[in-house]
């Protein structure tokens, strides 16, 4: 059955422009971006906490195959789910399938079987599919054995959290990344006296760099402690 139009609705769900291998800090994670940035694997689970840097990681994945020439569709479940799962048929059409926030669908059985059969459909034309959740597979409470079984088909990456250390450089590279100088003791002013999630971290830059902007100042502790009272 083919989608309707409102169905299609994520394949064009926008990928972020900052979302790019180029500014992930690997960490602990270097055999994960190797095996995303060749792209050799047809399929790779990645499972990481709110704000590890999964999305990240599918949304890079799917800018190198557009940008490649080939058709990649991101998918996150928290805005798919209410659709019907009849639009992941003919997805095995594109080079590229990146579902996030899989654990959404655990003891939805259409959902479920969907999935099973896109696993199929995708190994049989030889493209890519990266599935991630909040979990290792067998945490995520599929009900589905055959596709709990999928899940593992190929390397199954947790994601290992960026100490502090790697948190401060990983700040710095995502400011340069934005155009902006940020010394090394503005980074570690922020760690101390915000929150230390990296999604909340990169918010905050957010509005450092629009705040920046505005005023013509430079990122100085005394300009950044505006923003954290």
């Amino acid at each position: 059955m083919t989608p309707t139009q409102g169905e299609q609705l994520p394949l064009r769900i926008g990928l972020r422009d900052g979302a790019t291998f180029a500014n992930f800090l690997s960490g602990g994670n270097a055999a994960l971006l190797h095996a995303l940035e060749q792209g050799h694997e047809p399929f790779i689970y990645i499972g990481g906490s709110d704000g590890s840097g999964r999305s990240h990681l599918l949304q890079a994945a799917c800018h190198e195959v557009s940008e490649a020439g080939g058709r990649a569709a991101y998918l996150p479940l928290t805005e798919c789910m209410t659709m019907s799962p009849q639009m992941l048929d003919e997805m095995e059409q594109m080079t590229l399938v990146a579902i996030d926030d899989v654990e959404l669908l655990a003891g939805n059985s259409e959902w479920e079987v969907a999935l099973f059969h896109l696993y199929n459909r995708m190994r049989d034309v030889g493209h890519r599919l990266i599935v991630a959740g909040n979990g290792s597979p067998a945490a995520l409470g599929i009900l589905l054995p055959d596709l709990l079984s999928r899940l593992g088909w190929g390397p199954v990456f947790q994601i290992q959290p960026l100490n502090d250390s790697e948190k401060s450089q990983a700040l710095r590279m995502r400011a340069e990344h934005r155009g902006m100088e940020m010394p090394v003791e503005v980074a570690e002013y922020l760690l101390n006296h915000s929150s230390r999630d990296m999604r909340d971290l990169f918010a905050l830059l957010d509005r450092l760099d629009e705040g920046s902007l505005a005023a013509q100042r430079r990122l100085t502790i005394p300009f950044v402690r505006t923003f954290i009272r």
